[in-house]
């Protein structure tokens, strides 16, 4: 069992920049992979990025560029570092532990067997 917290969201104007925290407890981060999601009202949930147990990272293209996915071992807690933020980045983010044995692409939350409760990100225009 994997607990998930998410951490850091909040009210921002567009063009600023947070930082989400995931701290995971139950299981040793070093050993699993992490990804990020983001659910707006009306729309699915959709893939931001993974932070993959090795070095890798992924992104979407909607915020490749701007966003920045990290972990620190030490403290079991994964990072996503959002910058250049903008309206459509409004959503509520969460960090999702990758199934070892999920055969579904990085993007699908069907891959995901751990979800922490998600933290708002709303950016104003």
């Amino acid at each position: 069992q994997v607990q998930l917290v998410e951490s850091g969201g909040g009210l921002v104007q567009a063009g600023g920049s947070l930082r989400l925290s995931c701290a995971a407890s139950g299981r040793t981060l070093s050993s699993i992979s992490m990804g990020w999601f983001r659910q707006a009202p009306g729309k699915e949930r959709e893939f931001v990025s993974i932070s993959w147990s090795g070095s890798r990272t992924y992104y979407a293209d909607s915020v490749k560029g701007r966003f920045t996915i990290s972990r620190d071992n030490a403290k079991n807690t994964v990072y996503l570092q959002m910058n250049s933020l903008k309206a459509e980045d409004t959503a509520v983010y969460s960090c999702a532990v990758r199934s070892s044995a999920a055969a579904v692409p990085v993007h699908s939350p069907a891959g995901y067997n751990y979800w922490g409760q998600g933290t708002q990100v709303t950016v104003s225009s």
